[in-house]
Parts: C-alpha cells; sequence; structure tokens
C-alpha cells in the first residue's frame, strides 16, 4: 500500500465546556474519520514519530482524519483537574461540535474505545461505524482483582508519580515494554519521550487512577451501530479477555483476534495488514471515490498468487481443482493455503472462506 508522504495536518483548538483548551488536529482529504483520544498523546510528537506516524498516514490517505490530545495531554490544557469518563465525553462532544460533524465513523483505542462507546450510545445517528482497537468496557479496579493485582496497579501508578520526569528513562521503559514489546530500541526511546513530553508525572498518575475506574458494562449493550472489535493476542497492556468482553457485550459486534504482543501495532507486524484489511472492508472502503476495493488493497500481506488462491479457496474449490486451475501441483496449493492460513491468522479452510467473502472475494463472475 503507498502512503502519500506530503500531507500536512492542521492544528486548532476549542473548548469544553469547563472551559478546558483542547488541541485537535485534521489530515488528509474525503469524508471524516474520527480518532477519540486515548493516553498518552501528543499532536505533533506523534505526526512526526516512528511509533504513530503509520497509523496516521493510512487512516487519512482516504479520509479527512481527526485526532486529539486528551485534557492534559500534549497541545491540550496542561492544568487539569477532572478525569472520568464523563469529561472525556464531553471533550470529543466539543471536537465534533467545533468541526460540525453529522455523521462518521469513530475509532477508539485503549481506553478510548470505552468513550467512543460512550459517544455511539449517546448519538446513534452521526456515528456510522464502531471501530475499537485494544480496550475494553471494564477498567482494572472493575476486574475482581486478587490482591496481589490491586498491589500490581497502585504500584504501576506510583511508578508513573515517582519516574514519570526524570531524564533517566527507566521508570517510563516499564510502561513502554507493555505497550510495544517488539519495537525497536528507536521506537522504545521515542515512546520514552513521549511519555515524559505529553503531561506532567502527576497529571499521568491521576489519568491512570481513573481510567482504572471505567466501567461502561451498563453503557455497551445499549449500543445500536455496527461495531467491529479488535485486539492482539498477547497484548500485555489490556488483556486479550476484556477486548473479548467488549465484543461479547455489544449486540452484533464482529470480533477479530489479532496475533500480535504489541498493544501498538507495528508497521512490519501481520497484525497491521490484518488490522488494515479488517478496518477497510468493514468501513465499505476506505477511500472516497466509488467502486469495488481490489484484492490486493484488502489483503496487501498477501502475494499476488495467494490472493489469486484465496479467491478461488472463497469459491468453494479445494487444492485440486485450484491446482488444475492455476497450472500447478496440488502439493503447491497446499503450500500456499498453509501460507494464507498463518499470515491471515485463521486456522482452518472454513475461517479463511469467511474472512475472504466478507472481504467481497470469491464472487464467482456471471
Amino acid at each position: 500500500m503507498v502512503v502519500p508522504t506530503d500531507m500536512n495536518q492542521k492544528i486548532r483548538f476549542c473548548h469544553a465546556p469547563d472551559g478546558v483548551r483542547i488541541a485537535y488536529a485534521t489530515i488528509g482529504d474525503g469524508p471524516p474519520l474520527v480518532k477519540a483520544a486515548n493516553y498518552l498523546t501528543h499532536l505533533e510528537h506523534d505526526w512526526n514519530g516512528p511509533v504513530w506516524r503509520h497509523w496516521l498516514r493510512v487512516l487519512a490517505q482516504h479520509h479527512t482524519l481527526i485526532r486529539y490530545d486528551e485534557r492534559g495531554c500534549g497541545l491540550s490544557d496542561r492544568n487539569v483537574t477532572e478525569f472520568s469518563i464523563d469529561a472525556w465525553l464531553r471533550d470529543l462532544e466539543a471536537v465534533v461540535e467545533a468541526l460540525n460533524l453529522e455523521r462518521f465513523p469513530l475509532l477508539g483505542i485503549s481506553q478510548g474505545a470505552s468513550v467512543a462507546v460512550a459517544y455511539a450510545v449517546k448519538y446513534p445517528d452521526r456515528v456510522t461505524h464502531l471501530i475499537l482497537y485494544g480496550g475494553y468496557a471494564r477498567g482494572r479496579f472493575n476486574r475482581d482483582l486478587t490482591p496481589h493485582q490491586k498491589q500490581e496497579a497502585e504500584t504501576m501508578i506510583n511508578v508513573i508519580r515517582v519516574g514519570w520526569g526524570q531524564e533517566n528513562p527507566a521508570f517510563r521503559q516499564l510502561f513502554t515494554t507493555q505497550l510495544m514489546p517488539g519495537g525497536s530500541p528507536e521506537q522504545m526511546r521515542w515512546l520514552n519521550e513521549l511519555a515524559r513530553i505529553s503531561a506532567t508525572p502527576e497529571t499521568a498518575a491521576a489519568m491512570e487512577r481513573a481510567f482504572y475506574h471505567i466501567d461502561v458494562s451498563d453503557v455497551a449493550p445499549q449500543v445500536t451501530v455496527p461495531t467491529l472489535v479488535l485486539h492482539a493476542r498477547e497484548d500485555s497492556a489490556i488483556p486479550f479477555e476484556e477486548g473479548r468482553e467488549l465484543a461479547a457485550l455489544i449486540p452484533d459486534a464482529r470480533f477479530v483476534p489479532l496475533d500480535s504482543r504489541n498493544h501498538i501495532l507495528l508497521e512490519d507486524e501481520p497484525a497491521w495488514s490484518r488490522f488494515l484489511a479488517e478496518v477497510h472492508t468493514f468501513l465499505g472502503a476506505m477511500r472516497s471515490e466509488p467502486g469495488p476495493v481490489s484484492p490486493d488493497e484488502l489483503f496487501p500481506e498477501l502475494t499476488a498468487r495467494e490472493r489469486q488462491v484465496l479467491t478461488l479457496v472463497a469459491q468453494g474449490l479445494n487444492n485440486a481443482e485450484i491446482a488444475e486451475r492455476l497450472v500447478i501441483t496440488p502439493k503447491t496449493v497446499r503450500n500456499y493455503v498453509t501460507r494464507i492460513y498463518s499470515t491471515l491468522g485463521v486456522e482452518s479452510r472454513a475461517q479463511a472462506i469467511v474472512l475472504a467473502r466478507e472481504a467481497g472475494l470469491g464472487q464467482k463472475p456471471r
């Protein structure tokens, strides 16, 4: 997938009802795609760094991507005392109102997923699609923790308060390793620096405690908009089970497990390509012009031949029939199918067929 590198973001400000200034940015052209804020961000630093850059550029490729710094973070007001699901919801409302948005898909990442759920329930006529990645309905303190787990949670808050602002990144490295264990040294250093510059130690600790108290379990079943929930199987920051729980609470939500250890997906891992393919399909096509989406856009992680084999699998052909059609051996077909399963994170032919057909592959020409 070729992503333009000449995009420019525009940063503006609006005010939440309590007077807090919220910094928001728009990037790209086309219909709006709104991203609820998540912990910790800095509009300018994120745009120029090696961790979030691929997310932002791809999501803005066929949309006007709208994102904002959470209250207390980045370019938004830092001197803030209220951190709660209600306050975060009002901040999102303020950004939407400032841009006079009527209808749009809404993306929530990490604790931003909970805010996105609350917004979708309050404004079902505005949200066309709800996309939740690495999220949860229940914050840490609402998960029936053991005494040891409670102590661990309090320790994390204290580590943030005590060590966040130090020049030595050792304390911040604990947080970075949870978010992105597969990151390169450069990405780790950048994320450590993001933690330092995006919020003060006191604010970061207060926000972390507020996140632990989130609970939208009662609200999630009221979601009525189409919903896609994605979660990395080995996510160290937010347990995989919390993603499953969130998807189970939302009526008719589709749940997609991703094979990754990273809470922040990296550009070179198959899970990132799978994430894009799923979001692309869910939105109908992440582009402004009409027309069908080509297979290489939907499954960029597959080779041209693998996409060809997947298409024939989706049409119901067996390996021998595919071999005859493509003039290759059945053993070669088996090898292709095995690689397709591994790349797409599926375990059976039936799962591969479902995924391919949901993406629009496998429709026999009339």
